[in-house]
């Protein structure tokens, strides 16, 4: 708004996926149908990211796997997954696919905390299924890219149970600050 001038733009992913999360967490979704989806989606990412990814969606992934592995405060290591994923569903150049991802993705930031927490090993096993992908992904190898990353979120449901955590509750509301930072 300009004075009495109104502007008209096109809403991104950025604007309508927190909006899509409330919707998810008013309805009560469970982990449960939150991963059986993240399932489906993740790895559909990663084979159009190991395909479509331009040399500065690499880099951007790059950069976020470097800060990864030297960060060591648990908050910023989960806004740094999230942006990962973010990263690799953004590489896949497939609007529909973001769209559909990051509602999905946004939720996963209070389990994740949880699960890091319980769980020392996970920001580990994190960074690793990270590295893995990011290789498949400068490699091209679409195959490799969404097996590593099924495997990544298999092993995300797997410290879920391990930290004691009920697949069938609600998903809580993300951390507001977590949330933003989904957003760079």
């Amino acid at each position: 708004r300009e004075g009495r001038r109104l502007f008209v733009c096109l809403p991104g992913v950025h604007d309508l996926a927190p909006r899509a999360t409330r919707l998810l967490l008013l309805h009560q979704t469970t982990f449960q149908e939150l991963w059986d989806v993240a399932l489906a989606l993740e790895p559909l990412a990663a084979r159009q990211a190991a395909r479509h990814a331009t040399p500065d969606d690499l880099a951007l992934l790059a950069a976020n796997q470097a800060a990864t592995e030297s960060e060591t405060g648990l908050a910023k290591l989960v806004a740094l997954d999230m942006e990962f994923h973010a990263l690799v569903g953004r590489a896949s150049h497939n609007r529909a696919l973001m769209l559909a991802r990051e509602p999905v993705g946004l939720l996963y930031n209070p389990t994740l905390l949880q699960i890091f927490q319980r769980l020392p090993q996970a920001s580990q096993r994190n960074a690793a299924a990270h590295r893995q992908t990011l290789n498949a992904l400068r490699a091209g190898d679409a195959e490799a890219a969404a097996e590593w990353t099924r495997k990544h979120m298999v092993d995300f449901q797997r410290g879920f149970a391990l930290a004691g955590l009920d697949m069938s509750t609600p998903i809580a509301q993300p951390s507001p600050g977590l949330d933003k930072a989904n957003h760079r």
